[in-house]
């Protein structure tokens, strides 16, 4: 296997390698007691293999809960707790799992992996797909590779960390197509810029924040070899994406709207331009509608349904009939394109990367000298949104930070911390978050 990372932190590789992988490593789960329905727990850092062990596992039927290795050792252990996983495999784990016995693999993965979301509780909430017949999971297959036209002569360069669903799906869709995969160990512009030179990708996933770090660059690398530029994750900024359909080749860069439970629509470049702002029409096999207060609702093939992992409260209010919502706002025109007008109430997305303000407002909770405190996004040239923190108190800014350091993983730790006499607030008195940024003149009105 050539999976040797070079100084710039890259790895490449093959179909055939990663098939090589996929199944040992699903002879290795075997052989620990692992069978279909069974679910494992990967807590390991992006490299080929884990992407290999993710495929090869969801193949055989077990389902991968794939965790961010970032997280405080607390944080990992209530997400377990809550998975009850067979087995959880790190880092030094991997390598060993791969010198399982090679066994049989269903054609495609009969699953989706298990990841953790949020809602505007704080309440981490387990997206479960269930074991799926070989036709639902060879549909699944189907409609990412009809869609993105996965094939034998691609080579995808992975810029996100691999326990976020976006780049499983491209980076695995790739490799099932047999094609190849560059892996980014972690994302850094000059990084991206020595592969895309060495290596020539042809397709590529990054959220709004990777582009704004790669057009920061004095000088850009040639892109001609890109045949896709697919961005999600945030909104992305009017004035970055006419720069990413300038730099990248005619007909390349695609935008879609999804989230963790599932996906929604799917946007050409002619049609943003037609139409900017959209985020597209819904993808094939899939139905927009709304409700009049906006909430968007997406009906969707027997193979996309899920659940909230044993809550049934939740998943039945987030389902009507085959239709799902995650609880986002927008409206559907005539032609069916989809504008969004509002993400959930209180979700910060910084650098692609879900933060909710209610998860960070308890871990602060207990600490001395806070009267009371609100959690909220201000916008952010790189990141799109950065984590704050309102405080009412005696409490400095820096205890708070370093308060949250101490709970939470960097990502949700708030970056700026204001101290405030009142907050503003519904008739009610419920916090408004929405505009402490603008009261704090963050943002302009």
């Amino acid at each position: 296997m050539t999976d040797a990372r070079t100084r710039a932190g890259i790895e490449r590789l093959t179909a055939a390698e990663s098939e090589d992988l996929q199944r040992r490593v699903a002879g290795g789960l075997a052989e620990s007691g692992l069978r279909s329905g069974d679910r494992v727990a990967f807590v390991a850092s992006s490299s080929g293999l884990l992407l290999s062990a993710i495929l090869g596992s969801l193949r055989t039927g077990v389902i991968p809960v794939v965790l961010n290795p970032a997280l405080l050792a607390e944080e990992q252990a209530m997400l377990i707790a809550d998975a009850a996983p067979t087995c959880v495999v790190r880092d030094e784990d991997l390598a060993e799992l791969a010198l399982g016995a090679p066994v049989d693999l269903a054609p495609a993965p009969l699953g989706r992996p298990m990841h953790y979301t949020s809602g505007t509780t704080g309440t981490p909430k387990g997206v479960w797909s269930g074991v799926l017949s070989e036709d639902e999971g060879l549909a699944l297959a189907a409609e990412e590779a009809d869609l993105w036209r996965f094939d034998e002569r691609d080579i995808h360069l992975v810029c996100s960390p691999l326990h976020h669903s976006a780049p499983i799906r491209f980076g695995g869709g790739t490799l099932l197509a047999g094609g190849t995969v560059l892996i980014l160990t972690h994302f850094d512009p000059a990084a991206a810029v020595s592969v895309i030179r060495a290596h020539r990708p042809t397709s590529a996933f990054m959220v709004p924040a990777h582009l704004q770090r790669l057009f920061a660059l004095d000088e850009l690398p040639d892109l001609s070899s890109f045949r896709l530029l697919a961005h999600a994750g945030a909104p992305c900024p009017p004035a970055l994406k006419r720069a990413a359909l300038a730099a990248f080749p005619t007909g390349t860069v695609w935008e879609f709207y999804g989230s963790t439970e599932g996906q929604f629509t799917a946007c050409s470049p002619l049609e943003w331009i037609e139409r900017p702002g959209t985020v597209g029409r819904a993808r094939p096999g899939r139905t927009l509608s709304t409700d009049p207060d906006g909430t968007i609702w997406c009906e969707v093939p027997i193979h996309a349904r899920w659940a909230y992992w044993r809550d049934e409260i939740r998943t039945e209010r987030a389902w009507r009939g085959d239709a799902f919502t995650v609880g986002d706002l927008g409206r559907v025109d005539h032609d069916g394109y989809l504008w969004l007008e509002g993400r959930r109430d209180d979700l910060i997305i910084s650098g692609g990367v879900n933060v909710y303000p209610v998860e960070v407002e308890r871990a602060l909770a207990d600490l001395d000298g806070i009267d009371e405190l609100a959690v909220f996004g201000a916008p952010d040239e790189r990141w799109g949104q950065r984590v704050c923190a309102a405080v009412i108190g005696t409490v400095s800014p820096g205890q708070v930070i370093d308060h949250a350091r101490s709970r939470l993983a960097a990502y949700k730790c708030p970056k700026d911390v204001y101290q405030v006499h009142d907050l503003p607030r519904t008739s009610t008195g419920k916090i408004r978050r929405s505009e402490i940024a603008r009261a704090l003149g963050l943002e302009e009105g």
